[in-house]
């Protein structure tokens, strides 16, 4: 890859991992758009990896106590301090795993530009109408939760919707905040709760794709890679931070309104 290609497809993969716009839709689109090849597996550890040390630095202070309370809750065989939410994230993860272990091997024939087109479409439609049933609901001065007012069936219900993003053009980080937001969780903590649980879900993506590369002969251009993680983690990170800080200002809808236009654009191109 040249350096424009690198820093482009790092930029997009941080920016687009964590924003509800579909990071799949995005690495097929601009590859596509500029007649460049697959950047191969070595880049898409690179940029997973970055993206998972931006989220880990940016709850740095969250999950501290979150893992002692969890170790905690296992000694005392009872839940302690932020040990529900830190057994919450984990049960969450666990449909999205178990199914991605299931049809691993079977997901890359669901990478289609117009199955790509049409998740981007619905799925952001779906945004739409949880958003707007949020502020219905704020409206009635009915009291959002937090992320630590959570129970087992709205951690099930998050982690199933979860589960739909292993088709592309779904978006992981949409389809959680969508199910949050059903669940009458604010926009600010489905989002926190979106990010806190990607971070085993890009762990085990990470962890898979680095053995998958550790078994190929592909040559690997380490200044690609340290150039990828830095710019995937930066990006990464000033999405977080952005995105949680303007939330409540800003809304749902100027997403809502990329995806269908994305969509729309995706049928033009390639129907």
């Amino acid at each position: 890859m040249d350096l424009i290609q690198i820093i482009v497809l790092a930029l997009v993969q941080g920016l687009s991992e964590f924003l509800p716009i579909s990071s799949s839709a995005h690495l097929i689109l601009v590859p596509q758009l500029f007649g460049w090849q697959d950047q191969g597996l070595a880049f898409d550890v690179a940029t997973h990896f970055g993206t998972l040390t931006a989220v880990l630095w940016y709850f740095r202070k969250d999950i501290q106590p979150l893992f002692r309370d969890w170790i905690k809750s296992i000694s005392m065989r009872q839940t302690t301090g932020d040990s529900l939410l830190a057994w919450g994230i984990i049960i969450g993860t666990l449909p999205a795993g178990i199914i991605g272990l299931l049809i691993n091997g079977y997901s890359e024939q669901l990478r289609n530009p117009l199955i790509i087109a049409c998740t981007t479409i619905v799925f952001g439609l779906l945004l739409w109408y949880a958003d707007a049933n949020a502020q219905k609901q704020r409206a009635h001065k009915v009291k959002p939760r937090t992320e630590h007012q959570l129970n087992l069936k709205i951690i099930l219900f998050i982690g199933f919707a979860q589960a739909l993003a292993l088709i592309p053009g779904t978006s992981r980080s949409g389809i959680t905040i969508t199910a949050a937001l059903l669940m009458g969780m604010s926009r600010t903590a489905s989002a926190r709760f979106s990010f806190l649980l990607s971070i085993p879900l890009i762990m085990a993506a990470s962890a898979l794709k680095t053995i998958e590369l550790t078994q190929s002969t592909t040559h690997i251009s380490w200044i690609d890679i340290l150039i990828g993680v830095g710019l995937s983690a930066v990006s990464a990170y000033l999405c977080i931070h952005y995105f949680i800080k303007l939330l409540d200002s800003v809304g749902m809808m100027p997403f809502i309104i990329y995806r269908l236009f994305l969509g729309v654009f995706l049928f033009w191109i390639f129907f």
